[in-house]
């Protein structure tokens, strides 16, 4: 008789020292696809190593977060909403205002409603880097482009 296949579980200070840093440019790419193949980098599910409770992801820099693509009226029509938890503190702005005024910020939101919803979520949400123009200060970490597809 056979014996069972021993399952695979990565340690953290594996994970840690096996992390690289990746570049992408968000100019004319969609949102929404941008954020699905970032969040799934950060979390590591493109690794053979990936162990659902073990941060396994990479670092993610992204440039040209002011030059991201949003389909049909979406720029009018789609709204970062808040709330200060104050009477009358609701404050609603469009996307295109966003842009304008943060263009780091509909990314950040995008990839993080795609991560888990716990500390391990909050702790890859720090490996996300944005960028609103073409530069960014991470030269000495040698970022390698990440394949968009």
């Amino acid at each position: 008789m056979n014996p069972q296949p021993k399952s695979f579980s990565a340690k953290p200070a594996e994970a840690r020292n096996e992390r690289t840093w990746w570049v992408i440019d968000a100019e004319g790419k969609p949102l929404g696809r941008l954020a699905s193949r970032i969040a799934t980098v950060l979390r590591g599910k493109n690794k053979p190593t990936f162990t659902p409770h073990v941060d396994t992801g990479d670092f993610v820099i992204v440039v040209n977060a002011k030059k991201i693509l949003l389909t049909g009226r979406k720029l009018q029509q789609k709204n970062y909403v808040r709330h200060s938890g104050e009477p009358g503190g609701f404050r609603s702005e469009s996307y295109g205002h966003l842009l304008e005024r943060k263009p780091e910020l509909p990314i950040q939101k995008a990839v993080k409603g795609m991560l888990p919803k716990n500390v391990l979520g909050r702790e890859l949400l720090t490996k996300l880097k944005v960028y609103a123009g073409p530069d960014h200060p991470h030269a000495a970490q040698k970022p390698q482009p990440l394949s968009y597809s």
